[in-house]
């Protein structure tokens, strides 16, 4: 068991060697706000907020704690700083698990004219450069993973009961409250219990092209209108990052942050203002083609010490503030 003093010392050494990195590929490190008048529309995300007396105005002004540094990253892109990267903290409300903390650290880098792939292998050169023995590295579609590890051959036309078969199959739990009809939700299901905990088991797991239906902030595929030009990467069952070949096209900006805003008042979750700052720039002088990915840093590092719990390799959790 490390004392507290060596596992700090570890966590600084970590972080060095993560900065190493962009330094030595001349990628510019970057200082972006914590507080926002916006926040993500993202139902999946949800910011917490805090009230500002602002001076000179009597009413207090409600900022956001950001969730990525993702916007304001993407508006230093569009007035040129080139090839950036941020390390530092973010906050995303409800999740507080061995594998979430509300408060934790982040790394986001965008690559101009790097297309998805290109920085795939980025991704994996940064985690074999701090886990140099993760040699066995896995490259698949979304379509592909669900054909090696959940034996669905084609899940763009799976349906319920076929997602219901296959999590009956691997012995899964009976899952009630979820409607047979609810196909999206049962793939879910059998992508976070049946597949997800498989992945890089033998080292660097890669999945790409995930359905258009979640493409997020990502590009669609020219070549390919049923996929979105996004990875996620995982090591030992664990998501590390999320990244994109960028969506640029400022109009689809807008209206998939209005779809995210009537998903939210589906589910009954409160609005939230959009970053009309971003959604300006993005028109003009506009986002270069790049692509960009968010990494947990605290989870890389816990992977790298061997770790349980995230909790182990940070100075507090949330428990001990």
């Amino acid at each position: 068991m490390q004392n507290r003093r060596e596992t700090l010392q570890k966590r600084s050494n970590f972080l060095k060697q993560v900065r190493a990195f962009f330094y030595a590929r001349s990628v510019l490190e970057v200082d972006t706000p914590i507080l926002s008048q916006a926040a993500t529309p993202d139902v999946h995300l949800q910011s917490l907020k805090t009230n500002i007396q602002v001076p000179g105005i009597k009413a207090l002004q409600t900022y956001y704690l950001h969730t990525s540094p993702e916007y304001p990253m993407k508006r230093l892109l569009c007035e040129g700083s080139g090839d950036i990267f941020y390390l530092g903290k973010v906050f995303r409300d409800g999740d507080l698990s061995p594998r979430h903390q509300v408060e934790f650290t982040m790394l986001e880098w965008y690559r101009l004219d790097f297309n998805m792939m290109n920085l795939v292998d980025e991704v994996i050169e940064l985690i074999q450069h701090v886990m140099p023995e993760l040699t066995h590295v896995e490259i698949l579609s979304y379509r592909q993973m669900f054909a090696k590890y959940a034996e669905i051959d084609n899940v763009f036309q799976a349906n319920s009961k076929i997602y219901q078969a296959c999590l009956n199959k691997h012995h899964i739990p009976e899952i009630v409250g979820v409607e047979d009809t609810d196909t999206s939700l049962w793939e879910q299901l059998v992508l976070t219990e049946v597949i997800e905990p498989q992945l890089g088991r033998e080292g660097i797991s890669v999945v790409h092209s995930f359905p258009a239906k979640d493409a997020a902030l990502a590009n669609i595929s020219e070549k390919n209108p049923l996929v979105a030009e996004r990875f996620e990467v995982f090591v030992k069952g664990m998501e590390l990052a999320n990244g994109y070949y960028e969506l640029t096209d400022s109009q689809l900006y807008r209206q998939r942050f209005n779809e995210s805003l009537e998903q939210r008042k589906q589910f009954d979750l409160p609005t939230v203002p959009l970053d009309e700052n971003l959604l300006t720039q993005l028109q003009k002088p506009g986002l270069p083609e790049c692509s960009g990915v968010a990494l947990g840093i605290d989870r890389l590092f816990a992977l790298q010490q061997g770790f349980e719990n995230i909790q182990q390799g940070i100075a507090f959790g949330l428990d001990q503030a």
